[in-house]
Order: C-alpha cells, then sequence, then structure tokens
C-alpha cells in the first residue's frame, strides 16, 4: 500500500465523467474516447445543470475541429457527414495530448494553473465554482449546506464550466498577477459563454449534433489563421496573469481557442477522496463586441451607444435570451436576421441570426441536408443578477423546425412561420386586454389579471405551435398553414376567453362606468368586453375569423357600433 494516497492522476480520455443519455433513454457516464466512439449511440450529454452542457459540447468540438484540421469547407465536412465521425484519427490525438487532459498533472493540469496560490494561501470553498442562486438556494437540494466536496469527475465539468459560465464580482488576487489591489482583482465581467444567448443544432444523436455544429472555416472571419487557432491544451502551460495586450489583440485566432477560452486561472485543491476547495482567479477577458464572425452560437444585435463610444459602425453585442419567452416566440432572430455586417454600401443589418444557423442553411442550400431534415434549435443561457455576481436564472429551450425554413431561396414558409408567432402574440395580446376589461367592469386592478390571462395564453399556444412547426414541409402551401395555424390558434385562444367570462363575477356582469384612453365614458359590462375580445381576436387571426360565427352584441347592431366608437 502506498504511503501517499493523494491519486496520481485522473485521465479525462479514459476516466468515465461525461454525462450522457442513450438513444434509449438510460443515463450514464463515458470517458472522452468512449463519447466519440459511441456518438451514434448517444441521444445527448446531460450536463449537471444546463449551461454544463453547452460547455461540454463545446470542448468536444474542439477536440474534433483540432483532429481533422477543419473542416476547411463545406465538401470536406459532407464527407464526414457521410462516412462518420474519425474514431480512429480521435483516439490517436487523444493518445498524443493525453498528458494535457489529466486533472491531476504535477505540471499541466488540465483546464487549470499548476501552483496557483493567493498571497495568504487562501483556499475557496467549491461554492466559487459551483453554479448557484442567489440567497444560498444551490440547484441542488441535497448541497443546502453548500457543495463541500466533489469527486474528480463532477469536478472536471464544474471546472469546464467556470470557464464558460463563472461570475463576475471581485475575487481574491493570485500571486503573480498584476491585477491584484490589496489581495484582490475587481470585477472583470463574467466568463465568455456567460455574455452569450447561447444556440447550438440538435440532430437524433450526438454524431448529428456534433457535426452539425462543426462550422466550415471559410464561413468564419476571412482574416483569422488557422495555423494559430490552437485549443487551450495545445498552447503552453498558463500562469497566473492575462496575456499580454498584444496576443489578446489578435486572439480568439479561431473557434478550437475560443471554445477553450481560458477566461479565469484555477487551481483545484484535492486529496484522494476528491476535490475539497479551488483557487478561482481572472483570466484572459475577452470583449464582447465585433466577434459575430468569430463566435457561431449566438445571435447579434447592434448597439448605438458602443457605436457611439467607439466611434465607429457598426458594433454588434451578443443577444442575450429573454427568459421570459418560449423558443418559437424568439423564431424570428433564428430564420431571419441575415444581411450586411459590414455597414458597407447599405446600412448595416440591425440583427444577425447565429451563424450556426447560417452553416446550416448553407448546408441545406448546397443539399447536403433535404429540406425535410428536422433540427432542434437548443437555445441556452445564464441569467446573471447583483452586478453579475451570481446567477438568478438559466435557460434551456428547444424549438424543432424543419431545415427549409431556413433556405434564403425560398423564404416564403419561413415567412409564414414569423407570421404565425405574430399572429399568437396579437392574440394572447386580446385575450390579456379581456382580463383587463373584466376586472375594470368588476372594479378591479387590472395588471394581475392581464398578466395571469397572457401567461395562460402563451402556455396554451406552446405546444400546438411546436407542433404545427415541427410538421411544415418542403411544398406545403405557406398560406394554407397560415390558416392553418390561426384556425388552431382560435380555437384555444377563444377557449380561454370563455374560460375568463364564466369565472368573472356578477359585479364585471353588472358593470360599471369608465373612461376610456380616449376620454370618452362608457358603461362597461362583461358581455361588452367579450364583444371587445372577439373583435380583436377577429383582426389577429382573420383566415380564422371567416370559420367562426360572429359574436351577438349586447343590446343589438347599435350598441356594437357605439362602444366600437367609444374605443376606437
Amino acid at each position: 500500500m502506498s504511503s501517499d494516497p493523494t491519486p496520481a492522476s485522473f485521465d479525462l480520455t479514459s476516466e468515465p465523467w461525461l454525462p450522457v443519455q442513450w438513444r434509449d433513454g438510460t443515463e450514464g457516464a463515458l470517458s472522452l474516447r468512449e463519447v466519440f466512439a459511441q456518438a451514434d449511440r448517444l441521444r445527448r450529454l446531460v450536463g449537471d445543470v444546463p449551461t454544463q452542457e453547452f460547455a461540454l459540447l463545446r470542448l468536444l468540438l474542439a477536440i474534433l475541429h483540432d483532429v481533422i484540421d477543419g473542416p476547411r469547407d463545406s465538401d470536406q465536412w459532407y464527407e464526414l457527414w457521410e462516412s462518420g465521425l474519425p474514431v480512429g484519427d480521435i483516439h490517436a490525438y487523444l493518445d498524443r495530448h493525453r498528458g494535457r487532459f489529466d486533472l491531476l498533472h504535477p505540471e499541466e493540469p488540465f483546464y487549470q494553473v499548476a501552483g496557483l496560490r493567493t498571497a495568504t494561501g487562501e483556499v475557496s470553498s467549491l461554492d466559487r465554482m459551483v453554479a448557484d442562486v442567489p440567497n444560498g438556494a444551490l440547484f441542488f437540494t441535497m448541497r443546502a449546506r453548500g457543495a463541500e466536496r466533489l469527486g474528480f469527475a463532477e469536478a472536471a465539468r464544474w471546472l469546464v464550466h467556470a470557464h464558460a459560465f463563472d461570475t463576475s464580482g471581485i475575487k481574491t488576487g493570485a500571486v503573480g498577477d498584476p491585477r491584484v489591489k490589496n489581495g484582490k482583482v475587481y470585477p472583470l465581467g463574467v466568463a465568455w459563454a456567460g455574455n452569450l444567448g447561447g444556440v447550438l443544432v440538435e440532430g437524433n444523436t450526438l454524431r448529428e449534433t456534433l457535426l452539425l455544429n462543426l462550422i466550415a472555416f471559410d464561413l468564419l472571419d476571412r482574416n483569422l489563421d488557422p495555423e494559430r487557432d490552437l485549443p487551450a491544451w495545445r498552447r503552453p502551460p498558463l500562469g497566473p496573469r492575462q496575456l499580454d495586450e498584444t496576443e489578446l489583440a489578435s486572439r480568439p485566432a479561431g473557434v478550437r481557442d475560443l471554445y477553450t477560452w481560458q477566461s479565469r486561472r484555477i487551481r483545484l485543491v484535492f486529496d484522494a477522496e476528491g476535490v475539497h476547495g479551488v483557487v478561482l482567479a481572472y483570466g484572459d477577458p475577452l470583449e464582447a463586441h465585433n466577434k459575430h464572425l468569430l463566435e457561431p452560437m449566438t445571435g447579434w444585435r447592434r448597439s448605438a451607444n458602443l457605436e457611439k463610444k467607439l466611434g465607429r459602425s457598426p458594433v454588434y453585442l451578443p443577444q442575450p435570451h429573454d427568459p421570459s419567452k418560449s423558443a418559437w416566440r424568439g423564431l424570428a432572430s433564428l430564420i431571419t436576421g441575415y444581411g450586411n455586417a459590414s455597414g458597407q454600401g447599405r446600412e448595416a443589418a440591425p440583427a444577425l441570426r447565429p451563424l450556426i444557423i447560417e452553416w446550416i442553411a448553407r448546408l441545406c442550400v448546397l443539399g447536403y441536408l433535404p429540406p425535410g431534415f428536422l433540427i432542434r434549435a437548443r437555445l441556452f443561457g445564464a441569467i446573471y443578477g447583483t452586478q453579475q455576481s451570481v446567477i438568478d436564472e438559466m435557460i434551456d429551450d428547444a424549438v424543432a423546425m424543419p431545415v427549409v425554413l431556413l433556405h434564403e431561396r425560398d423564404q416564403a414558409l419561413g415567412e409564414a412561420a414569423i407570421d404565425a408567432v405574430t399572429k399568437a402574440e396579437e392574440a394572447v395580446t386580446a385575450l390579456g386586454d379581456l382580463a383587463a376589461y373584466l376586472a375594470r367592469a368588476a372594479g378591479a386592478e387590472e395588471g394581475p389579471p392581464k398578466a395571469e390571462a397572457r401567461t395562460r395564453g402563451f402556455a396554451a399556444l406552446d405546444g400546438p405551435f411546436r407542433d404545427w412547426l415541427a410538421h411544415l414541409r418542403p411544398g406545403d402551401d405557406p398560406q394554407d398553414k397560415r390558416a392553418e395555424w390561426q384556425r388552431r390558434a382560435y380555437r384555444i385562444i377563444s377557449r380561454l376567453g370563455d374560460e375568463l367570462l364564466r369565472s368573472a363575477g356578477d359585479a364585471a356582469w353588472d358593470g360599471r362606468t369608465i373612461t376610456t384612453e380616449q376620454g370618452r365614458t362608457i358603461w362597461l359590462t362583461a358581455a361588452h368586453a367579450d364583444l371587445l375580445f372577439r373583435k380583436a381576436l377577429n383582426k389577429a387571426l382573420p383566415a380564422a375569423a371567416a370559420y367562426e360565427p360572429k359574436p351577438e352584441p349586447p343590446g343589438g347592431e347599435s350598441d356594437r357600433h357605439h362602444l366600437e366608437a367609444a374605443w376606437s
């Protein structure tokens, strides 16, 4: 028995540490070698939290990009799509770089800085690395007292996640870092992926997902030098200080560099039983603006404020996800948003869809993916609070759609899908207004019931819209599909309106005198509220209105005209 119980290594190429889901729904853990070898049998990665899956997949993509040194273009990509992952080459690659994938290596530990320390020798709790929410409420209820100890496999996953999504805030300074003042480094922003409204394209298996997100280099920034685009494990080990300004100005040199960007300097503190502490400091900062030709997994929006501040145009920033909206409600940002990003010759686009979606559109145009091929756009993101020092919320959503919607040469179906979202928004607005009218007719506050009705409306439309979208097919008539969705939405929202009316109390049916925004005085009752709702719903969903019976206004046709005039 060894006198030193501390383990000599934890080899990520051979030790099971990546959580996976097989196609039959069962789950387990695999090593790097195994996950590539069994990618056809796997459904996907499953992280401890959603954003961990995003970070781990980008790690796998960096390995695959580096193994093939590409793909250089769409043709090389298609060879992989037809032949499968080069598992033999991947295994040989992992063997060559095996030492840099050792989590516990004494000199070059994976994603860490050997010997990283603070002036006082302080070691932080693992809570610093394990993503949590405010007020001490951890994502994992079994950790109510915090993350006191992690196994090596789980520690490796959180290590990758920290480089991608670590919070901002004041951090203890590391010895040798010139940014340290009074033992601290003041906030420098969240880790790189924390800036993104993350988007990846999911196929039916992990193999498909890896290849669909394996973007060709010729779609990226033409000024990049592929020879300098290296993942972290093929670069010299880092020290506590950040890269010098000259090197920072020329990097990231490509997606391999970006996907493995060392946003932090970290050292895990461990014993024979696992990891029990961490030294976590700031690493290499990365400006978020104008990385739209390099970072493929987020949408982009123009920033007027930064354009004014920097004195140049256009300036694009990553577009974060709105946590209040389901993925399908942001469909327009996935289907459209492409345009002139340079601002040369004509006005630059106000928004750009993710480059990974452009990539899938190209594969569709080239015929490498059939128009009926179904993809899932997975959305990931971290919502930070309290000066970005904590993670308030994590986003994990998806919307399935056929690739024909991304085809720029035939945009009619894509436009029909975007129009369907718009009509759904308008219909839910009508429902919310009905709830507000009923509240006003009863003399109650209108804000809460309006918000609740909108929430119910979007929830009721969520499943039906996703189903309608997934069943769009090449050759479908866009107008027919528009009408089909509007009829479906009409029935759903109309039913919810009926439920609101049935639950309205006597006070709402009796009504009361109110003053409209136009300054007119009217007697508003539940019956009148219903009339206004039906009119708004017919306007929102005109293709469905022709099929539905018109409501009989209370008081007859003259009352209809009087009420509509009062609100117009």
